[in-house]
């Protein structure tokens, strides 16, 4: 069932009228949905309704709400992504994407060291990043969308925003690994876990001397395999995710 972003203003009574341009184009003209077949909406309040369209009309859909209910799609507590912008616009693309897909809240584009893009190419691409992550967010029907926040760094990140937990992976340069940590120090409900993960080149030593002073940082390896920074990205989420539930079961 094809699913799309509304605001609750757009819900009357037991109806909804989509006149969205993007959304409208998309069902209408895209997907050349008719009345009969279902949509599955949901609103900025995470509330989601199942819906069959009625009217399909010049600029608006009219959709008759069958059922409506709090959505589970998103974790329980807020992830968020530190990452050193990639060269590779498919690698950088696909790692939003997973991202988005494994629940993220939000991307902090972070400028490293060894970063492979300067400041402004990275500036022109945050709202491509944005609609990538919005596209994700329907394809695999999230409760919310990520935000995707202005190039920062690091040591700036962490001096405006208090994170219950911060996690650098180095795998060069840490011992300890995310299991570990997390045996001692489990990650708990509505708890903000940041995640650090560096460009492909790697964090340089200054960055390393930064991490390993900072004793609100916690330098974690992934394992004894190199990765490529999409991947690590990626693992380190889906592990982040796992020790979460693994705690919450036990």
């Amino acid at each position: 069932m094809p699913h799309f972003f509304i605001k609750s203003s757009d819900v009357n009574n037991n109806s909804v009228i989509i006149s969205d341009k993007d959304n409208y184009n998309h069902i209408a003209k895209s997907l050349r949905a008719k009345p009969g077949e279902k949509l599955l909406l949901i609103d900025e309040n995470s509330v989601q309704y199942e819906t069959v369209i009625k009217q399909i009309n010049s600029g608006s859909i009219i959709a008759e709400v069958l059922d409506k209910y709090l959505s589970r799609r998103k974790l329980s507590f807020n992830l968020y992504l530190a990452q050193s912008p990639l060269r590779n616009n498919d690698a950088q693309n696909f790692l939003i994407e997973k991202a988005t897909e494994l629940g993220a809240n939000a991307l902090y584009p972070i400028y490293t060291d060894n970063c492979a893009l300067n400041k402004s190419v990275i500036d022109k691409k945050t709202e491509k990043w944005q609609r990538i992550m919005y596209e994700s967010s329907k394809q695999c029907e999230r409760a919310d969308i990520p935000v995707c926040n202005p190039l920062t760094s690091v040591e700036k990140l962490l001096s405006e925003i208090n994170f219950d937990k911060v996690f650098a992976f180095c795998e060069r340069k840490a011992s300890m690994t995310l299991r570990e940590y997390c045996a001692v120090n489990p990650i708990k409900q509505d708890e903000n876990i940041l995640l650090i993960i560096g460009p492909e080149g790697g964090f340089s030593e200054r960055e390393f001397d930064f991490f390993s002073q900072n004793p609100d940082i916690k330098m974690l390896t992934l394992g004894n395999l190199i990765l490529r920074a999409e991947t690590a990205a990626t693992v380190a989420l889906g592990n982040v995710i796992y020790e979460y539930e693994n705690y919450k079961q036990n």
